[in-house]
C-alpha cells in the first residue's frame, strides 16, 4: 500500500524564517562592528589632538625659560595639525589649543610660576587642566 504525503511547503517556509533570522543578527553585529571603530578613531584623533595642544605647551615652557616676558599668541603646524599657545597674566597661565588633521580640538591650560635667574628660567607646573 502506497502512502501519500502532503508537500506543502512548511520546510521551506521555515528555512526562509531561519535565514532571515541570521541575517538580522549578523546584520546587527556588523552594526555595532562598524560602531566600535568610529569609536575607536575618534579616541585616537582625539589623543592626537591633546598631544598637539602639549607640543604647544613645550613651546611656550622653551620660550618662558630663555625669555620670562613672552606672553605670545603663537601659532604653528605640528604633526599634520596645529596649535595656537599664548601665556597670560594674574595669575600667570599657559594656554594651548591643539587641532588634529582631522579637526579634532583639544585645549590644554597650565598655570605656572617662573624662577630662576635671567637667561635660565625654571618654568614649574602648579596646575594642569586638559580640556577644561
Amino acid at each position: 500500500m502506497k502512502i501519500k504525503t502532503k508537500n506543502n511547503g512548511s520546510v521551506l517556509l521555515i528555512t526562509v524564517f531561519a535565514i532571515a533570522l541570521l541575517t538580522a543578527f549578523v546584520v546587527g553585529m556588523l552594526e555595532m562592528n562598524s560602531e566600535q571603530i568610529q569609536l575607536m578613531r575618534n579616541e585616537i584623533y582625539t589623543a592626537q589632538a591633546r598631544a598637539i595642544a602639549e607640543a604647544g605647551l613645550a613651546y611656550a615652557f622653551s620660550q618662558l625659560r630663555t625669555n620670562s616676558a613672552w606672553r605670545g599668541p603663537y601659532t604653528s603646524d605640528f604633526g599634520g595639525g596645529s596649535y595656537t599657545v599664548k601665556a597670560t597674566d594674574s595669575p600667570l597661565d599657559i594656554n594651548s589649543i591643539g587641532t588634529s588633521p582631522q579637526g579634532f580640538k583639544s585645549k590644554v591650560r597650565a598655570d605656572i610660576t617662573i624662577g630662576g635667574t635671567a637667561g635660565s628660567y625654571v618654568v614649574r607646573i602648579d596646575k594642569l587642566r586638559i580640556n577644561q
